[in-house]
């Protein structure tokens, strides 16, 4: 039931627009708390929908984002990574990623070090949706390397090419 509620929200977002919590609430015969939580629940998972504040405000998507069909490996994570991801990671990464709370809860295997001079640890943290892990994984610059989910691995990838086209 979830699922169709959220593909349902990102449907009257790009449809009408601006709509507030009260009017998808009532359309939907959920609370607002309900809509509030879907709406978390889309933008962690990469959709992006903002809150407009004021007299007129209320949710909306950003403009020119034309959602197509949406994948299930966006709404939840990826069963073959069993909702978990795997990176190399640097002591200062740990120590950003820990300020910022991203790749949250981190766990670092401390024995399994991966060059020389033990600058790179390996870690696991929960994967909460590919886009929003992108973006987080993007945040800490070198110092975290994405090695599974390949998904993931390909997006960030993907991501890095088209911002090093951007400023060539």
């Amino acid at each position: 039931m979830r699922a169709g509620r959220l593909i349902s929200l990102v449907s009257i977002l790009a449809r009408e627009g601006r709509t507030t919590a009260a009017d998808l609430a009532e359309r939907l015969e959920v609370s607002e708390r309900t809509i509030l939580r879907d709406l978390e629940v889309l933008s962690s998972a990469g959709v992006p929908v903002y809150g407009v504040r004021g007299a007129r405000g209320g949710f909306r998507l950003l403009e020119g984002y034309a959602p197509g069909p949406i994948e299930q490996a966006r709404l939840r994570p990826s069963s073959r990574a069993n909702g978990r991801m795997s990176v190399r990671i640097t002591e200062e990464g740990r120590r950003t990623a820990a300020i910022l709370g991203y790749l949250q809860p981190l766990r670092v295997r401390p024995d399994e070090t991966t060059d020389a001079g033990g600058e790179w640890s390996t870690a696991t943290c929960r994967l909460r949706g590919l886009t929003a892990m992108a973006v987080e994984v993007l945040a800490l610059g070198p110092e975290v390397e994405v090695v599974a989910p390949s998904e993931l691995r390909d997006l960030v990838a993907d991501r890095v090419r088209r911002a090093a086209r951007l400023y060539a």
